[in-house]
């Protein structure tokens, strides 16, 4: 066994570890989104968030063993970034899981195994946590892996116990630390003392279930949940000092050094300290944006404005006056293409919202940074502490200052802020917008969690009809209530029923209009927030009000060309279990007006023979013209009928089934054709592997497939042009 670890890579480290546990019979999945789909959470936090309903009992898992590489997403710690080693509000967090399989002993020696004999960690250098009643652990520990009782730590509740909620699931952890500095001895080890140790794996059993009073019984199937934090292996493996220096984020750094004319390691610590801040936030609003969150005050929405506001801020602090976010993201996206290519794909859109966001808060910051300097210079000269609340409510309503970075800003200058002042002064604004009319408050404080309150949850009717006549019952604009927008804005409206699809199940939102009386309003995309769909566009003319009575059109063109797309998806997921594999299982989807992309579980890629067949599979079905059933089903009856289920997804207790008899029956919430003729033609555009045992193919169908003939049809063109042969002499001429 090597007594140094091996110096690999951050996807080196994410490939291994994944492999590592696919060869143990793990289903490789990709990671979710960092928009979680647990309404309790804003952001997933967590890699076992994805599986909570599985862990809860509220869903059967396709598979009794997983993997994955999960982004999270944390803010709680925002102000430790940068300052310790390894606080970031961005990491990956690799898994393995089990549901109701291996337990206890397995967990334990394959997490020695793969951190000893595959990273080469030397045992002399690792000690182990247990909870202080789990004597079953400690006795795995020392007997079966050997490990010196003197490097075995029982631990409370508060360390080594795991609970999902005050009720529900639980159960002991074990935790596996990495020692820099074993030759201070095993006397009086302080696992808490993080200039000697990282804690890098934990593992997590789930055995009991606790009640309302707190008693634990234990659970039939039991579970287990690990996390490998990737950015402390690679701090570990590459042996570094901290975190920011390891591959994964390093180049991000020297990227903002490069461009505020310094060098890293030639910088004091605040130097350093805003350096690490930027390459820790870039990495977490590059992910957020690519996953389709949108800067705004409210929700995760206001964390990605916040952390780009931190980037702007730490950019001033370094002497960058001017914008720079967008080439700093750059980097970002170079290093984690190849795990995650939708931020390549997605590119334009984060660097477009990045532009945005940084432009505005520049003219912020501006603006309040020179009545902040005069407060603090006053204050000084008081010889006060504390900047009031009145001051830094000031700053937030005439300059748009947030809290947190007057906050900051005070901070760097040994001050407080009177937050408790502050949060009385924006009750004095609510209670006199309330005074002034009845709107909804959705400031900072509020969320749109907050509608509930005020109107009722938006009916959708799209599945039968194409317009609705509706009334609007909300205008936002950056997240703010507002009472009326005039023509111009960009705006979200809520309204009591609409024909629009939401975003949901991979399929994109649809567009088309909202009108009125004098009014027009382009809808570009729909999401739906707990039970209100949030309508996104632009007032092309006139101006909306809170009341209004408005007719909602979605695009019959657009929403063809989804249905198409998304009935094609189901019917090629079918044709690949068919000829491919039948354990084959979606891992994602993305259904779009001009194509489709599905994601799959394949250990191995297609033969080109395979995906000729695979097309005419298809085709075939098209040309049968299969009509579709659709019917909403109890859970337990749709699966009985062998209904497919997206692992991962989540379900309520009924479930709506597409069902194109002897051909496809799948669970899902989006649009289709009522009959396969309606597709016309299917084309696959390309297959090619996406991550480890995760497989991709992207295509086209209906009318799409005319876009597409045009566009090849213009490269054959230009190519003949420039070679002056014809199209049917390119192969020969170009090579």
């Amino acid at each position: 066994m090597p007594e140094n670890p091996q110096k690999l890579s951050g996807n080196a480290i994410r490939d291994i570890f994944l492999n590592f546990f696919a060869e143990r019979g793990h289903q490789i999945l990709p990671s979710a989104s960092v928009v979680s789909e647990d309404p309790t959470l804003l952001l997933t936090v967590a890699g076992m968030v994805p599986f909570k309903p599985i862990f809860l009992g509220q869903r059967t898992p396709e598979f009794n063993r997983a993997t994955t590489s999960q982004k999270c997403i944390r803010t709680n710690d925002i102000e430790n970034v940068g300052r310790t080693k390894r606080h970031h509000t961005f990491f990956e967090m690799l898994g393995n899981f089990s549901f109701g399989d291996y337990f206890k002993e397995q967990a334990i020696a394959w997490g020695w195994e793969i951190s000893t004999k595959v990273f080469g960690l030397s045992p002399e250098k690792l000690v182990v946590s247990v909870f202080e009643e789990d004597d079953e652990a400690y006795n795995i520990w020392r007997d079966q892996i050997g490990v010196p009782e003197a490097r075995i730590k029982r631990m409370g509740a508060d360390d080594n116990f795991w609970t999902m909620a005050a009720t529900g699931p639980c159960g002991p952890c074990s935790e596996i630390y990495y020692d820099f500095h074993p030759e201070r001895g095993d006397e009086n080890i302080d696992l808490e003392d993080d200039t000697r140790f990282i804690e890098f794996y934990n593992l997590v059993f789930m055995q009991y279930n606790r009640d309302a009073e707190g008693n634990l019984t234990p659970l039939q199937n039991k579970n287990i949940d690990t996390g490998m934090g990737l950015e402390r292996m690679a701090q570990i493996l590459q042996q570094v000092p901290n975190n920011y220096e390891t591959d994964l984020i390093f180049p991000i750094i020297e990227t903002a050094a490069k461009i505020a004319g310094i060098e890293y390691h030639k910088s004091d610590e605040t130097t350093k300290v805003s350096l690490k801040v930027i390459g820790d936030h870039v990495r977490s609003v590059v992910q957020m944006i690519a996953d389709e969150i949108r800067a705004s005050n409210v929700g995760r929405g206001y964390v990605l404005r916040r952390l780009i506001r931190r980037v702007v801020r730490h950019g001033r602090l370094l002497g960058i006056t001017s914008e720079f976010i967008t080439q700093v993201a750059e980097t970002a996206i170079s290093l984690s293409e190849s795990a995650y290519p939708n931020v390549r794909q997605r590119e334009a859109a984060i660097k477009a919202e990045l532009q945005r966001e940084e432009a505005n808060f520049l003219r912020t910051l501006d603006r309040g940074e020179k009545l902040l300097e005069e407060i603090i210079q006053e204050v000084k000269q008081q010889g006060k502490t504390s900047i009031s609340g009145e001051s830094a409510f000031t700053l937030y309503d005439t300059f748009g200052f947030p809290l947190e970075l007057t906050q900051e800003i005070a901070a760097e200058n040994q001050l407080t802020v009177d937050e408790a002042g502050f949060n009385a002064e924006m009750q004095k604004q609510v209670e006199r917008a309330k005074a002034a009319h009845e709107t909804i408050d959705l400031t900072v404080q509020g969320s749109l969690d907050k509608l509930a309150e005020h109107i009722q949850a938006t009916e959708f009717i799209g599945y039968t009809q194409p317009a609705a006549t509706a009334n609007v019952e909300a205008i936002l604009i950056d997240g703010i209530a507002q009472e009326e927008a005039e023509a111009g804005t960009e705006i979200q409206i809520v309204i009591n029923q609409t024909p629009f699809y939401a975003e949901s199940g991979g399929q994109i939102g649809d567009k088309g209009y909202i009108s009125g009386d004098g009014v027009v309003v382009r809808v570009e995309d729909v999401k739906r927030e707990s039970d209100f769909f949030i309508h996104f566009g632009r007032i092309e003319r006139g101006t909306i009000r809170i009341g209004d009575s408005v007719t909602a059109q979605i695009d019959r063109a657009c929403r063809r060309r989804a249905e198409a797309n998304h009935t094609a998806t189901h019917l090629l997921q079918a044709a690949l279990k068919k000829l491919v594999d039948d354990s084959i299982s979606q891992a994602g989807s993305l259904v779009s007006f001009d194509r489709l992309r599905f994601d799959f579980n394949c250990p191995r890629g297609l033969t080109a023979a395979e995906v000729e067949q695979v097309e005419a599979q298809v085709n075939t079905w098209i040309a049968e013209a299969h009509t579709a059933n659709i019917e909403v089903l109890p859970i337990a009856e749709a699966k009985a009928r062998g209904a497919v289920a997206m692992f991962g997804e989540k379900y309520g207790e009924e479930v709506r089934v597409i069902d194109f008899p002897s051909v496809s029956m799948e669970l899902c919430g989006g649009t289709h054709v009522s009959n396969t003729a309606e597709i016309g033609i299917f084309k696959i555009i390309s297959e090619a592997g996406v991550a480890s045992g995760v497989r991709r193919i992207e295509a086209v169908s209906g009318p799409a497939i005319l876009d597409y003939l045009n566009v090849r049809d213009k490269v054959v063109k230009d190519l003949s042009d420039r070679f002056k042969v014809k199209p049917e002499e390119l192969p020969e001429r170009i090579t």
